[in-house]
């Protein structure tokens, strides 16, 4: 009888550089082969079970300790929801914009810790370069600028946030039907005199992931992309918005699935698929089915979706952006990067534009209506859509809560670019290496992937890769750190 392995399994543990703790699995044939990769989340969410009982105001401020890295984002949609509990559909005009300019705010401190953090490491360097470089401490010492610019552009973000938030991580500055407090105008002038530092920053990213994308088109028009569907909100004139729009989903044609659909009728466009190997669900879009009907989100599928920007420095980044696809959807997985600068950049122009606006010293900053019982808020979080979806009783206590994350949505997408990665580079190779287990963990950091925020999580994860055959005998043994 042959000793030969007829199956091997390499193992990920913890899937580095990205918000929370996952796996990833591959199991090869006795021909090296890849017949399965899997990325598997290995921590469990609790948060829609033990916020049931609370009383529902407490809700903006309990959601956001699901992550410290995108708490506003909780924060606004629990907030949105809360808003349609206490019969609130039209904020004043100082509560809309503070809430807007908080979320700009923390989409400018999250897109920045990811791109200068987390990616540009494997952007600057090249993927297969020493672990003990590509790093961010790597970045700071070879593009000590580059860093200084990533560190002092998320600062910026942050303290938007502080000053419209009341503190840079778990604040409390919205509240059911508006917000807490306005923008002083001591507040105001400080952080316009920032502004234009931050603007030429902004564009500078956009430049650079840009160039990064086009100068390497070639290899990443395959590197883990795929066709697929793509779903946002946008506004009713078709414009790109992450507060307050309608919900769109296109193929990967271009076609329109469904467009404009309110926030309490989610649940009749979308349904959500339980696996055995993971703690994440596969959310897909009902009339497709489980099969076809996944769909990506976040800035690729935004920039994809919406018909324009507002604001004219983002919307000529767009144009150019699309004009690689004839302004069909770009389906490169890479070009997550790309779309994040752009949007980085526009919510740079939005908040210069918000800070000059004296609504922000406004007075009138709640509004109260006729209680309902149950509620939908969705908007557009760093890393996609989000969903947040209520009901209370008369006791005012949550009995049902379902909260559907962004990371949750590229569930499938992320499944699919860790196959097609492990396919093209791990089949046949008789070695592990670093570099090239690192291509597979490069794909699923394109997706800025929030594990944290779909999960809760639990015990310890060493990173230790192991290439096993079918017995259970180790044959290759990576450890890092």
């Amino acid at each position: 009888m042959s000793d030969k392995p007829e199956t091997r399994r390499i193992v990920i543990e913890p899937v580095t550089r990205v918000e929370g703790h996952g796996k990833v699995t591959i199991l090869l044939d006795d021909e090296a082969k890849v017949k399965q990769a899997r990325l598997h989340i290995v921590e469990f969410r609790g948060f829609e079970r033990f916020i049931q009982g609370r009383p529902f105001w407490e809700l903006p401020v309990l959601v956001q300790r699901l992550c410290g890295i995108c708490p506003v984002s909780h924060h606004l949609a629990a907030a949105k929801a809360v808003d349609g509990i206490v019969g609130v559909d039209t904020l004043t005009p100082t509560a809309l914009k503070m809430r807007l300019l908080m979320h700009h705010g923390q989409f400018l401190q999250s897109h920045a810790l990811h791109f200068f953090h987390l990616s540009s490491p494997d952007l600057l360097f090249g993927f297969d370069a020493d672990v003990s470089e590509r790093n961010v401490i790597g970045v700071a010492a070879k593009y000590p600028e580059l860093a200084r610019q990533g560190i002092l552009l998320r600062k910026y973000g942050q303290e938007i946030i502080k000053a419209t938030a009341g503190k840079k991580i778990h604040g409390t500055g919205a509240i059911p039907g508006g917000v807490n407090k306005n923008l002083s105008l001591e507040e105001r002038d400080q952080l316009l005199s920032e502004i234009d530092q931050i603007m030429e920053w902004a564009r500078g990213a956009v430049a650079l992931a840009k160039g990064y994308t086009l100068e390497h088109l070639d290899d990443l028009s395959g590197f883990g992309s795929f066709d697929s569907n793509h779903l946002s909100i946008v506004r009713s004139d078709g414009a790109y918005d992450i507060y307050d729009g309608g919900l769109r989903a296109r193929d990967a044609e271009g076609n329109i699935i469904f467009d404009h659909v309110e926030n309490e009728k989610y649940d009749e466009y979308l349904a959500e698929e339980v696996r055995s190997w993971t703690y994440m669900k596969f959310p897909f879009i009902k009339e497709i089915g489980p099969e076809a009907g996944w769909y990506r989100v976040g800035p690729l599928a935004r920039v994809n979706n919406c018909d324009f920007f507002d604001t004219p420095e983002a919307e000529k980044e767009r144009k150019e952006f699309k004009s690689l696809t004839d302004d069909k959807p770009n389906n490169i997985t890479m070009a997550y990067h790309w779309t994040r600068m752009i949007e980085l950049l526009h919510s740079v122009e939005k908040i210069q534009e918000l800070l000059n606006d004296s609504d922000l010293q406004g007075e009138d900053l709640v509004v109260t209506g006729k209680r309902r019982d149950e509620a939908v808020g969705i908007i557009e979080a760093p890393r996609g859509t989000l969903f947040h979806h209520y009901r209370v009783n008369e006791d005012d206590q949550v009995t049902m809560a379902n909260l559907i994350v962004s990371t949750t949505s590229n569930n499938e997408p992320m499944n699919r670019a860790v196959q097609k990665v492990a396919e093209d580079y791990l089949s046949g190779v008789p070695e592990i290496t670093e570099g090239l287990l690192n291509r597979v963990e490069v794909a699923i950091r394109a997706y800025d992937p929030c594990l944290s925020c779909a999960t809760h999580a639990m015990g310890q994860m060493p990173l230790i890769v192991e290439l096993m055959d079918q017995q259970g005998r180790i044959v290759d043994r990576k450890i890092k750190g």
